[in-house]
């Protein structure tokens, strides 16, 4: 396999960036998207060897989109940056999608507890649910993803705030995409970091709003095409 960039994006992970970039499988390239530090991660980043690349416009997917069309290899994975996930288990993943997965996705297993606040992994479960009745059998939106860079530009997903996992999930389920997941470890975010969606039920009330506007425009589109 040739080198792997690894999409990161980055909101004030100054305290998380050292320990996640030291922890990346050889010939994974680490690409950190800044949308907005204020505590030095760009720099943190640079210092540990990473691509570091600035995206003044807010939202998860104005980061991860950002990220993508930076990115030069064949398969493409995406991580949170606050030290939550194992840069390791990428590789499981990667396998996948070399193996015919189109999208490999992490299915995260809490390893302590408080990794996965209730009011998150509840409105997790709900929107999994809401993918799961498109055709699509998932039981996470999984923030630790592989896909063959090609394949997701062609997808067209075009959320740029915090719907951008649900609209991808969506569009690879009207796509008929086939989809592997496998289980990875989900642990405690680094001490001095908080979740941005996770982090408190604000947090997640705001990521599930994005995503159901995501939801309410597929289904429009959908009865669309069926008219």
């Amino acid at each position: 396999m040739d080198q792997v960039d690894v999409v990161l994006p980055c909101l004030d992970e100054a305290a998380a960036l050292p320990g996640v970039l030291a922890a990346m499988p050889p010939g994974y390239r680490p690409i950190v998207v800044d949308n907005g530090s204020t505590d030095g991660s760009p720099e943190v980043a640079a210092a540990h060897g990473a691509t570091v690349v600035l995206e003044p416009r807010p939202g998860y997917g104005s980061a991860v989109h950002t990220g993508l069309l930076n990115a030069g290899s064949e398969i493409v994975c995406f991580l949170d940056a606050d030290g939550s996930l194992d840069p390791a288990d990428l590789v499981g993943l990667v396998s996948a999608v070399a193996g015919g997965a189109r999208l490999a996705l992490g299915r995260r297993v809490p390893v302590a507890r408080g990794a996965w606040p209730w009011h998150a992994r509840l409105g997790n479960r709900l929107l999994a649910s809401l993918v799961r009745r498109r055709g699509l059998p998932v039981t996470d939106l999984a923030p630790a993803r592989a896909v063959r860079r090609e394949d997701l530009l062609d997808l067209g997903v075009t959320d740029r705030a915090f719907g951008y996992p649900l609209e991808l999930l969506l569009r690879a389920a009207d796509a008929r995409w086939p989809v592997a997941e496998l289980d990875v470890a989900y642990r405690p975010r680094t001490a001095g970091t908080r979740s941005k969606v996770s982090g408190s039920p604000l947090g997640t009330a705001r990521a599930v709003r994005d995503m159901a506007t995501v939801l309410r425009a597929r289904d429009r589109a959908r009865e669309g095409v069926s008219s």
